[in-house]
């Protein structure tokens, strides 16, 4: 009973941790709602329900828990592979994936992405950067706007820079930022690490079997947040049919 509390609390604070922060997604509600039923547990095993439930039901939720543990691990291997992703390659085009655009400009985890693809294009000036992303309800300008604006602040010059501004997810991301390409041209990816492996594997359903992963970093207080949302934004593009599994 004591650890469904300690994890409970756990749950709960970093939840309302991740609230603080003003990061725009509603996921917090994940983690509070998760503290809430770690508090059922506890509450559950003091009270003694389970000896209430027929044995076929608490079969059934350890079933299911213990398969959801192990897809839950198995996915978050398969994500953490494509942490370290980096090209030491000239390329042709990258595509650096939108996120939050706040007042004072790019959130942290897009900072992270167009700080990355500063250095790549500096370190390779023949690379045509395409920054893409709407404008959400919450932001004060479309996402591609905002970062093509940091770009330029960066001294990337903004000829090699193309906006793409309908996509309103990864899916989209890639789907547009497509149809701007050169063809036959080489192509990367720049994302954070936890988003890399979900944003290759929506390329590779587009048609772009040899895109190459430029792994930006991320903060790692936020990284059980963004591990699970990612978690299950791969089940869901699997699901949709909007990704392949490699």
């Amino acid at each position: 009973m004591i650890i469904f509390i300690i994890l409970a609390v756990l749950s709960i604070g970093y939840g309302l941790m991740i609230f603080s922060v003003a990061s725009g997604s509603k996921f917090f509600l994940f983690w509070i709602f998760l503290g809430v039923l770690f508090l059922v547990f506890a509450v559950g095993i003091h009270r003694k329900w389970y000896l209430m439930a027929p044995k076929w039901l608490l079969i059934l939720v350890t079933a299911i828990i213990c398969v959801g543990a192990a897809a839950f691990i198995f996915l978050a291997a398969r994500i953490g592979k494509s942490f370290n992703s980096r090209c030491d390659e000239p390329l042709d085009s990258i595509i650096v994936l939108g996120a939050q655009v706040r007042d004072d400009g790019p959130s942290v985890v897009l900072k992270y992405r167009l700080d990355c693809a500063a250095d790549y294009l500096r370190a390779n000036p023949q690379t045509v950067c395409i920054v893409t992303g709407a404008k959400g309800s919450n932001e004060p300008v479309s996402e591609a706007r905002g970062m093509a604006d940091y770009l330029i602040a960066a001294g990337i010059d903004e000829g090699r820079i193309i906006l793409e501004e309908k996509a309103r997810n990864t899916a989209e991301n890639i789907f547009y930022s497509r149809e701007l390409l050169p063809s036959d041209g080489t192509v990367g990816i720049v994302t954070n690490n936890f988003h890399m492996y979900r944003a290759i594997g929506i390329a590779k359903k587009n048609g772009l079997g040899d895109v190459q992963g430029i792994s930006a970093g991320s903060t790692l207080s936020f990284l059980p947040n963004n591990m699970t949302r990612e978690v299950i934004g791969v089940v869901k593009d699997i699901c949709c049919g909007n990704m392949v599994f490699w």
